[in-house]
C-alpha cells in the first residue's frame, strides 16, 4: 500500500510538471534557475526521461523541458560547473540518448568537446595549486561544482577518454597529504567553512567529508571508476587512503556507527571530535551517503568484510529514531525520500546477508514521505508550492519523484539520473 501511494505521488507530481509552458512554476524556475540541474528545468527533464524510459510517461514531455532548458544559449567555461550550464544540460541529455539513439548526438559531441576544453583548464588550474602547496577551494573538487561532478558525467559518457583518466589522477593526488604552516593535512583540506566562503566558526579550515562537497564524493568517483575498468596509477591506494581517514573520524553510537560532516582544525589537533549528536544521514553529507560511497569503493576493493560493515552502518542509520528525527524534510538531497532511493540503490548490490535488511527499512522511509491515508494529489500540490523546495530536483518535486521510483518498483533505474549524484 506504502508503494500504491509513491507511485499515485510520482504520477501525480508529473502531471502537474507536464508542460513547463503552462505550469506556474515561479520566476526563477525558467529565469536564474534556467540552467540548473539542481532547480531548473534540465533537473525536472530527467523525471520526465526515467518515467519514459520506464514506458510510464511519454516522450514529448521530456523534450519540451530540455527545450526549455535550452531556449537560450547555454553557459560553458568559468562560469559553468556540473550543475549548471553545459555539463548540467549534458547530464540530462545523455540520459535522454541512451534511450533515443538517434537524437541528441550532435549536440552532446558540441557540448562533449567545451567540457573537455572545460575541464582541462580546471585540472590545470588544480595541478597548478598542488604544485605550489597550496590549499583547495571546495568548489576545486566537490560534486555539484568542481571535478568530482565533472568526472561522474566523463565516467558515464566516456570512461576510456584521456580527460577522464585525467580527472581520476587529479583525484588520486587530491588523496595525498600536504603540508600548510608547518602541519601535515589531508590533501582535501580547505581553509573556509562549508560554504565554500571564510567562516569564523572555522578558524584554520575543515575537512569536508561530505559526498555533495567532501571527500565522499571523490571516493564515490574512485569506486565506481574501478567498477568500471577505469582505474588509474595509484587508483586502489588513494581509495585506501580515503577510507582510512573516514575509519579514524567514525563514531560509534547507539544507533550503529556515524560519519562526521567535517573535521575542524581543533578537532584534527587534539584528535578527536566535539559534538556527537545525532545528524540526519542524507544524501549529501552523513551516514547515508558516506555509507553508499564506502560500499561501493569496498566492491572495487573486492574487500567483503567492509562492504558488510558499510551496508550495516546504512541499515542501523535507516533504523534509528533519533537520526531519523533529525531528517526533517523529504527531498533528494537530505530528505526521506533521498534515504529512500539510497537505500534502493545500495540494496540492488548489498551482500545477501544485508540486503534484506535494506530493503526492509525502505517502507517505513516511503512513509514517511507519503503516510498512509494522504492524498497523492493534494500532496503534489502542496510540494509544488513549497517555495523552499518547489519544482525542482535536488530539493523539490520532482526530486522526490524520482526518488520515489526504485524503491517503490524495486527496480533500478533506467536512465541513470542519478548517475550526477554517484549513488550509481
Amino acid at each position: 500500500m506504502t508503494a500504491h501511494l509513491a507511485l499515485g505521488l510520482v504520477e501525480a507530481i508529473a502531471t502537474r510538471l507536464a508542460d513547463p509552458d503552462t505550469v506556474p512554476l515561479g520566476s526563477r524556475t525558467l529565469s536564474s534557475d534556467r540552467q540548473h540541474l539542481a532547480y531548473g528545468p534540465p533537473g525536472i527533464a530527467l523525471l520526465h526521461i526515467e518515467l519514459a524510459a520506464n514506458g510510464l510517461g511519454p516522450w514529448h514531455r521530456a523534450h519540451e523541458w530540455l527545450a526549455a532548458a535550452s531556449r537560450q544559449p547555454l553557459t560553458s567555461g568559468p562560469d559553468s560547473h556540473p550543475f549548471y550550464g553545459v555539463p548540467a544540460f549534458a547530464h540530462a541529455l545523455t540520459c535522454a540518448a541512451d534511450h533515443l539513439p538517434d537524437s541528441y548526438q550532435r549536440a552532446l559531441d558540441v557540448m562533449d568537446g567545451k567540457i573537455a576544453v572545460d575541464v582541462g583548464r580546471r585540472l590545470d588550474a588544480a595541478h597548478r595549486r598542488i604544485d605550489a602547496g597550496r590549499l583547495p577551494q571546495l568548489a576545486e573538487f566537490d560534486t555539484i561544482r568542481g571535478l568530482t561532478g565533472y568526472g561522474a558525467y566523463l565516467l558515464r559518457r566516456n570512461p576510456g577518454s584521456t580527460t577522464t583518466r585525467a580527472v581520476l589522477d587529479y583525484c588520486v593526488r587530491l588523496t595525498e597529504p600536504i603540508t600548510h604552516h608547518g602541519v601535515t593535512l589531508p590533501g582535501w583540506w580547505t581553509e573556509t567553512g562549508p560554504s565554500g566562503r571564510p567562516d569564523e566558526r572555522f578558524p584554520g579550515g575543515h575537512a569536508n567529508t561530505g559526498v555533495a562537497h567532501g571527500i565522499g564524493g571523490v571516493l564515490a568517483l574512485l569506486a565506481l571508476a574501478a567498477r568500471f575498468g577505469s582505474a588509474t596509477d595509484g587508483h586502489h591506494a588513494a581509495l585506501r587512503t580515503i577510507m582510512a581517514w573516514l575509519d579514524r573520524w567514525k563514531q560509534k553510537a547507539d544507533g550503529g556507527p556515524v560519519w562526521p560532516y567535517w573535521v575542524t582544525h581543533g578537532e584534527l589537533r587534539n584528535g578527536h571530535l566535539g559534538s556527537s549528536a545525532p545528524r540526519r544521514p542524507s544524501w549529501c553529507y552523513g551516514t547515508a551517503g558516506l555509507a553508499r560511497a564506502q560500499q561501493l569503493a569496498a566492491l572495487a576493493l573486492d574487500d567483503t568484510r567492509r562492504q558488510i560493515d558499510a551496508e550495516n552502518a546504512l541499515v542501523a542509520a535507516l533504523t534509528d529514531p533519533d537520526q531519523l528525527k533529525a531528517t526533517t524534510d523529504n527531498g533528494l538531497c537530505h530528505g526521506f525520500a533521498g534515504l529512500a532511493h539510497t537505500a534502493a540503490r545500495t540494496a540492488d548490490d548489498a551482500h545477501p546477508s544485508t540486503a534484506g535488511k535494506l530493503r526492509a527499512a525502505i517502507p517505513a522511509l516511503l512513509a514517511a514521505v507519503i503516510p498512509p491515508g494522504t492524498d497523492p494529489e493534494l500532496m503534489a500540490t502542496a510540494l509544488m508550492q513549497n517555495e523552499e523546495g518547489g519544482p525542482g530536483l535536488l530539493d523539490g518535486a520532482a526530486g522526490i519523484a524520482l526518488a520515489l521510483l526504485a524503491p517503490s518498483t524495486a527496480a533500478p533505474p533506467r536512465s541513470s539520473w542519478d548517475a550526477c549524484l554517484l549513488i550509481t
